[in-house]
């Protein structure tokens, strides 16, 4: 992998050279609603979030460097959360779908870790989905470090670093006056080709730099987490599978509303339903993003519905995350960004839920 330096002024200068052959997609800064003396969890971490926008519709001054991860899933950008699935004929001819190359800047090592899980549902079958495959081959992906954390980030629990090490095209790590640019692909280097002008090797210097601030990062989450608790990825297994007939199911979805925020916000989560739509007198097949806390997800013909309580179907959520992902793939399917923290109505939270089910598997016996 080559590491060059590249300079703050000139950050806008790579992003328009990436822009030239891809529909870019850069972070932009919203404000939190929420003072931070009004925040329940009374920290002194950054509250603000981070939208990607298109590059080409924001104004230039807006473009700031993600400190952690977006709003949005990454998933959003692979698979939306409505859309026609299959080409159908117009009259004579067959309507095709046209999309510029997706390049997204910004994500985060957790988004990388939840493109793993995605990959593995749309490429790893006996068929690969070809609207995914198309987006994810033709991506360029702009990853970025974590110098910041929110309260609800948690990926160090499971070892996962805030900072990518693969999984992406470029890489941008900040220092004090530029970035550190990793450039891990082909696609990467026959961009860097045109980019000679701006780009100084990284001297061993830059390198321990950044290897310093990576490791205060780790440091101060890892302080952050120790009060949650959160148990090891090795034990989620044995934890959620020691919890099935628990109480802590019942009493975690006392303040669910069924709004299903954590599944459209999760970076993991891949379940859909097709559907038909024939109103504009063409057959269209449509994918619709769809999920285990919603009532009707595994209803049936004839009405049957063997996840008919919410309880169940928080239950059903976290054995599907803890036990099936890592009996098939070796490591669950949760990547500890805390969006589904952050947007339940109900303030029902995953550290918690894990971390009670782990202390009631160990409350001694007799």
């Amino acid at each position: 992998m080559e590491t060059y330096f590249l300079k703050n002024e000139d950050l806008l200068k790579f992003y328009e050279r990436i822009a030239q052959g891809y529909e870019l997609y850069v972070p932009t800064r919203v404000k939190s609603p929420i003072k931070k003396d009004e925040c329940a969890c009374k920290s002194d971490l950054p509250t603000d979030d981070f939208l990607l926008r298109k590059f080409s519709q924001i104004g230039k001054e807006e473009i700031v460097f993600g400190d952690y991860r977006a709003v949005e899933p990454t998933r959003a950008f692979f698979t939306h959360y409505k859309e026609e699935v299959c080409e159908y004929f117009e009259g004579n001819d067959v309507r095709e779908k046209k999309e510029r190359p997706l390049a997204l800047c910004g994500i985060k090592n957790c988004d990388l870790f939840s493109l793993k899980v995605q990959d593995f549902v749309f490429l790893g079958g006996n068929e690969a989905d070809p609207l995914y495959k198309k987006r994810r081959d033709d991506a360029l992906i702009i990853a970025g470090d974590c110098p910041y954390f929110k309260e609800v980030c948690f990926c160090r629990a499971f070892d996962i670093n805030p900072y990518p090490t693969e999984g992406f095209d470029f890489n941008l790590s900040p220092l004090n006056n530029g970035y550190l640019l990793d450039v891990a692909s082909q696609k990467a280097k026959i961009i860097v080709l045109s980019l000679k002008k701006l780009l100084i090797p990284a001297t061993l210097g830059q390198l321990s730099g950044r290897g310093a601030k990576r490791e205060s990062v780790n440091m101060r989450m890892d302080a952050h987490l120790v009060p949650h608790k959160i148990p090891k990825k090795e034990v989620l297994q044995d934890i959620v599978l020691a919890g099935y007939n628990s109480g802590v199911w019942v009493d975690e979805m006392r303040t669910c509303v069924e709004c299903n925020g954590c599944v459209f916000m999760c970076d993991t989560c891949h379940c859909f339903l097709l559907s038909d739509d024939t109103s504009s007198g063409n057959a269209r097949k449509l994918r619709l993003w769809d999920g285990c806390l919603l009532k009707n997800f595994t209803k049936v013909a004839g009405g049957a519905n063997p996840l008919r309580l919410r309880y169940m179907r928080l239950r059903n959520r976290y054995l599907k995350k803890f036990d099936f992902f890592v009996e098939n793939l070796g490591f669950q399917a949760c990547c500890g960004c805390g969006r589904c923290i952050e947007v339940c109505p109900g303030k029902i939270d995953i550290r918690r839920i894990l971390r009670r089910l782990n202390e009631e598997k160990h409350i001694p016996t007799g």
